[in-house]
């Protein structure tokens, strides 16, 4: 008896042992996996957890997290702000008042990540920190600041944080130069936003670069004091925007659906494949799949695209659209074999493969095998983690003005789901 007793001690402590450790994000997203250690000096937490099919190991600002179950013991790490959804609550986002909105941008905004100093400065001896607009010598990735970002630093995960510091280091150089140290503060705001969704930082840059912003920057901004916690003050930002496809998308995303639909059936496009394509997606995620389908048909009867290339692509990711669209109310994912499934859809540059793999009737990953995106990495992280928490295809969101990678992505899985597993 004391020997059965004590296996099952031993068996009840390594039960709790191998317990997963589990972070809550501020937007109410979770993530299961191991604590790997907590940076207090860098108010970071290292965190290992199985994201597209693979183990990866991230570091998370305290500034995203809400809470840290580590070892069955929670943690709260950023209180919530009032009228905050529980945490339980996924789909609810963080609320704010305008103020404290205001107080977070200026904050943490203000303040520069903890890994910029110890992030190196690295860029080519060749590049020509002044800058000049237009590039007077025609592309050439190796001197032109712009043309370097676009093709170094965009499409390399690892060369986010370096193209971070080498802003910062020409805000140095340059001080006094307003026009040019404007161009860099409104180039800090997109790298924060696009690249790690940081946007207290990204509306700080913006701000202070000031009006008039671009468009897709005069919307980034909108979307950052949206996502911040303050829909009504980024109604008012957006309002001030001019016409876009990305601003009718934020629309959407802003569950404003019918107001952006109305501005997407306002617009007179020679080549409107985008906006029609915005308008399904928008559809889709409200839950109106006939219209979604409705949207999509017109892509393919639309004018010309401006190229064939092009063209190709647009009615590529519009037929896939409508298949994947029919599929969400045939696919029973409870009832799914084990086993891995393999699908394609059309992205941004060309086709992105998924491997999903099935077990016990549920999504245990989601993994982007292979695609040639450039830029908004982030959806290939942030789409599967949706798609494996929500165990659905139908309301999961694109990440920052990321819909065409997102799109292709759920399109993609949708494929493989509906097909026979290896």
């Amino acid at each position: 008896m004391f020997l059965v007793r004590t296996f099952l001690l031993w068996l009840l402590s390594l039960t709790f042992a191998v317990a997963a450790d589990e972070i809550e994000f501020l937007n109410g997203t979770t993530l299961q996996g191991r604590v790997v250690a907590i940076h207090k000096k860098e108010r970071e937490v290292e965190f290992e957890a199985t994201i597209a099919g693979a183990s990866q190991t991230a570091r998370y600002p305290y500034t995203k997290i809400h809470r840290v179950v580590w070892k069955e013991k929670e943690y709260i790490v950023t209180k919530k702000a009032s009228g905050t959804a529980s945490a339980s609550a996924s789909n609810k986002r963080v609320s704010r008042t305008v103020a404290e909105v205001k107080e977070v941008i200026a904050e943490e905004g203000a303040t520069p990540p903890p890994w910029l100093e110890s992030t190196p400065l690295d860029y080519p001896k060749t590049l020509d920190l002044d800058w000049p607009q237009p590039a007077p010598e025609g592309w050439n990735n190796q001197k032109n600041v712009g043309q370097y970002i676009w093709d170094r630093i965009n499409p390399n995960e690892n060369r986010w944080r370096s193209g971070v510091r080498l802003m910062m280091h020409l805000l140095e150089v340059h001080q006094g130069n307003s026009e040019l140290t404007q161009r860099v503060e409104r180039s800090l705001g997109a790298m924060y936003f696009r690249f790690f969704q940081d946007y207290a930082r990204a509306a700080y840059w913006w701000e202070k670069a000031g009006q008039p912003l671009d468009p897709p920057a005069s919307v980034g901004l909108a979307e950052c004091y949206f996502r911040l916690g303050n829909k009504a003050k980024a109604t008012r930002a957006l309002d001030k925007a001019p016409l876009s496809i990305a601003k009718i998308k934020l629309l959407g995303d802003m569950g404003d659906a019918r107001e952006a639909l109305k501005l997407a059936g306002s617009v007179r496009m020679s080549q409107p494949h985008e906006l029609y394509l915005t308008a399904g997606d928008i559809c889709r995620l409200d839950g109106k799949f006939t219209d979604a389908i409705l949207w999509y048909e017109k892509v393919l009867t639309a004018p010309k695209a401006r190229n064939e290339d092009y063209e190709k692509r647009y009615h590529a990711r519009a037929r896939q659209s409508i298949e994947s669209v029919k599929q969400f109310e045939l696919l029973d994912i409870s009832k799914l074999a084990d086993g891995t499934y393999r699908g394609t859809a059309m992205g941004y540059e060309g086709p992105l493969d998924v491997e999903a793999r099935v077990r016990g009737g549920r999504i245990q990953a989601v993994n982007v095998t292979q695609h040639t995106e450039k830029q908004y990495y982030s959806a290939l992280t942030d789409v599967p983690a949706q798609i494996i928490q929500k165990q659905s295809l139908k309301d999961v969101e694109g990440t920052s003005h990321a819909t065409i990678t997102a799109v292709a992505i759920i399109n993609a899985t949708a494929k493989a789901l509906s097909g026979d597993p290896e």
